[in-house]
């Protein structure tokens, strides 16, 4: 049973319906997807969530609606939630992404995330002698997708920052940097994969 239950449109009053109207302005919809409604129980957080989706995941600024859907698809699977997952993918699809790009997203999260494990330990563990044993993980991945290398790296700049990796996070920023994406692209990024990893968070803590 779903420990938040969505607030009907019909239901909706004051800054909320304001709300609800917006959504459906913003994805030019006769209807408000369900996420919100779920949101729309916490009329604060509907609001939060509304601005921060339409600003840093929905909207072209430093980096291009494309890449940002691509981060939304990242972080999504990432935190497991298969209703933004959903929707995420329709949205990469729907701006020129193909299945191909969609399964490299997966993948190349994942290969983070593995990378992660690893260097956190590393950076965690108490000892120096582990830094001077070898990695021994294989990462072909990063490099034989069909994602350009700076899209590779917002990936794995989101998902490093995700799961609390500084050594994979640091060395990511560093060669997005390299690659020629500046401060304010690397920030939006992140500020697309914090909105994201909220609201699939709240969905997930109501069991959605």
């Amino acid at each position: 049973m779903s420990l938040v239950q969505p607030l009907p449109e019909a239901d909706a009053v004051d800054k909320t319906a304001q709300t609800y109207g917006r959504i459906k302005e913003m994805f030019g919809s006769d209807t408000v997807p369900e996420p919100f409604l779920i949101y729309g129980g916490v009329p604060a957080f509907l609001q939060d969530f509304y601005m921060n989706f339409k600003k840093f995941v929905w909207t072209a600024g430093k980096l291009d609606e494309k890449t940002k859907a691509v981060i939304g698809l990242a972080v999504s699977v990432t935190k497991g939630n298969d209703v933004w997952t959903t929707r995420m993918q329709e949205r990469l699809l729907s701006l020129g992404g193909t299945e191909q790009e969609v399964a490299d997203v997966l993948a190349v999260a994942a290969t983070c995330g593995m990378y992660n494990i690893f260097f956190k330990f590393r950076d965690i563990a108490g000892s120096d002698i582990f830094n001077g044993m070898s990695v021994g993980l294989r990462a072909h991945t990063f490099a034989n997708t069909t994602l350009d290398d700076s899209t590779v790296e917002l990936i794995n700049i989101a998902i490093s920052d995700m799961n609390g990796c500084k050594p994979c996070t640091s060395g990511h920023v560093e060669k997005a940097r390299q690659l020629g994406l500046n401060d304010e692209q690397i920030l939006e990024a992140v500020q697309c994969a914090a909105t994201m990893a909220a609201g699939a968070d709240f969905l997930n803590s109501a069991a959605l």
